[in-house]
């Protein structure tokens, strides 16, 4: 009676594998081979990662950069108004409403790059690569939990148009430092962005339909 509830405990206490789960059977060498050939892909991510980490030391430079001319630091707010392609018929001695906007916009549009850097390591690497195993983790990106190849498209292409319309208002922000033809070819650039990110996202809908019927 009690080796029955020992064997009962000893069952309950084992790791149970899903319903679905099967033992990969193993492949053949050259199957093996090309499948094993997405690692390939790793130093590109960490390429990336690599990256990631100029863009926050990018990012910094710039923050310190404000908070010195906040304090009337010259070299500082020089250094913002080169770094912005800001131009002005005066000298420039302090910060004013449009430097303190377009350093704030540029600040941003760091972050947004960094996002997009972010969504293509991790969303790619657990598309193409292998699983990250984050399925129990509190941090799990909630749209990591449902991501593939057409919805990483999808969302790729929303940051790539968020990224451009930071840029197109710091250019029209700053209009006076471009000429007319530039800002014209950054609508138009703007513009074909949207219609291609609405052409994926109409695409991924469709292939989804057909996927469901």
């Amino acid at each position: 009676m009690s080796r029955t509830h020992s064997d009962d405990a000893d069952k309950a206490s084992a790791p149970q594998r899903p319903a679905s789960y099967q033992t990969p059977a193993a492949l053949r060498p050259l199957p093996a081979l090309i499948f094993a050939s997405r690692w390939l892909q790793l130093p590109l991510y960490l390429g990336l990662i690599a990256a990631q980490g100029v863009y926050v030391w990018h990012f910094l430079v710039e923050l310190w950069h404000l908070v010195e001319a906040v304090f009337g630091n010259q070299e500082a707010l020089q250094a913002l108004i080169t770094n912005i392609g800001y131009k002005s018929d005066v000298q420039i001695t302090h910060l004013n409403e449009t430097i303190i906007m377009l350093v704030v916009l540029a600040l941003i549009d760091v972050v947004m790059i960094s996002n997009l850097l972010i969504m293509v390591i991790v969303g790619g690497y657990e598309t193409f690569v292998s699983r990250l195993g984050l399925e129990s983790h509190p941090d799990q990106p909630e749209w990591l939990s449902h991501v593939n190849a057409s919805v990483l498209k999808v969302k790729l292409a929303l940051s790539i148009i968020g990224i451009s319309s930071i840029h197109l208002l710091k250019s029209f922000i700053n209009a006076g430092s471009y000429e007319v033809q530039v800002l014209m070819w950054q609508t138009i650039i703007h513009v074909v962005f949207l219609l291609s990110a609405l052409a994926i996202a109409y695409t991924d809908k469709l292939t989804s339909s057909n996927h469901h019927h």
